[in-house]
């Protein structure tokens, strides 16, 4: 196992933000975890945030190529969706794994390898697990969501939809799902989508993100109302990506009509040199120290960029920048 210790500098940065957040949540909170995974280098990792010296511990799994990360602190487990198995994976035991000095974890429970080919993203709300599947002609150029039930055993299919636009990020909030339409600016909602029968699904609502070129992460908090896209804009160039923050997204969104565009005066935006943000693929929010994370791919064969809360639209730098290779997906847990 391999541990890279944060800059103590920027520890106190952290918790200092930690200390004065007004949040009665935060001296409450007992897990604040960040979990990565990678499309190159066949690990996962995972930092206890509330450490008193946080350090990040890697982890070698059964997938060279896996996206869609998330963290179960009541199992203690990480689960991947697997394009190199074309499965949904979980491994346990990561806090015994990280005390033990374990490199190497076990699989512990999957889901069946024949549902879907090309997965990007996963999205969670409690025992369900959406996998998105982007269009690829191993699947006959298909964009589909698959609902899984996860059972302490594996992972039970529900229902699949196809949809009419190509498939990235995905997120959900209770039981509605918000979902980006790549190769455009446009994000997606679909209300009560676990209630939707399986075949074809029809969006309760689509609206373009203005100024936005190529979404591809998406995140939303409820607590703060506050939904976070990134603009990977062209695939191949290292400096023009960014952030779109939206504040009071739900009425926001409510009020732009179907097929209407959410305005640039409604956005904090972080785009600019000094961001390293080029290919921004995935994103997680802390509601507390109101951090934000990033999975950038492109910029030095991959990076993990922190963020502080941005007041107003311009390039800011992150607060925090970790090397690791081949970051495509990231999440945080705050209990």
């Amino acid at each position: 196992m391999k541990n890279l210790f944060i800059c103590s500098s920027l520890l106190m940065l952290l918790f200092t933000s930690c200390d004065n957040n007004d949040s009665d949540n935060n001296n409450e909170s007992k897990e604040l975890s960040l979990v990565t995974s990678s499309n190159t280098s066949g690990k996962v990792s995972y930092t206890n945030l509330l450490a008193s010296s946080p350090s990040v511990s890697y982890f070698t799994i059964a997938s060279l190529d896996a996206e869609g990360v998330s963290y179960n602190s009541d199992t203690d487990a990480i689960t991947v969706v697997s394009r190199t198995n074309n499965k949904l994976e979980t491994y346990a035991g990561i806090k015994t794994a990280v005390t033990s000095g374990i490199a190497n974890l076990t699989l512990s429970i999957s889901g069946a390898a024949t549902d879907f080919t090309n997965p990007r993203e996963t999205a969670v709300s409690g025992d369900m697990v959406v996998v998105a599947q982007d269009q690829a002609d191993i699947n006959g150029n298909t964009n589909k969501l698959f609902l899984y039930q996860r059972t302490t055993t594996g992972f039970t299919l529900l229902k699949s939809f196809t949809t009419s636009f190509k498939l990235w990020g995905i997120h959900m909030d209770g039981n509605d799902l918000y979902a980006v339409a790549d190769l455009t600016g446009d994000i997606v909602q679909f209300k009560n989508f676990t209630s939707n029968a399986s075949g074809a699904i029809t969006a309760t609502k689509r609206v373009t993100i203005e100024g936005l070129t190529r979404t591809h992460g998406i995140t939303y908090s409820s607590n703060d109302d506050v939904m976070i896209l990134t603009d990977v804009a062209s695939a191949t160039s290292a400096t023009d990506g960014g952030l779109v923050i939206i504040k009071n997204f739900s009425s926001v969104f409510s009020s732009t009509a179907a097929a209407g565009t959410i305005a640039v005066s409604n956005q904090v935006r972080i785009y600019g040199a000094q961001s390293l943000l080029g290919n921004p693929v995935d994103v997680a929010y802390d509601d507390v120290t109101n951090n934000i994370y990033v999975a950038e791919r492109l910029n030095a064969g991959g990076q993990v960029l922190t963020f502080s809360y941005p007041t107003a639209t311009g390039d800011a730098a992150p607060t925090n920048v970790r090397a690791e290779a081949g970051v495509t997906s990231i999440f945080v847990l705050r209990k």
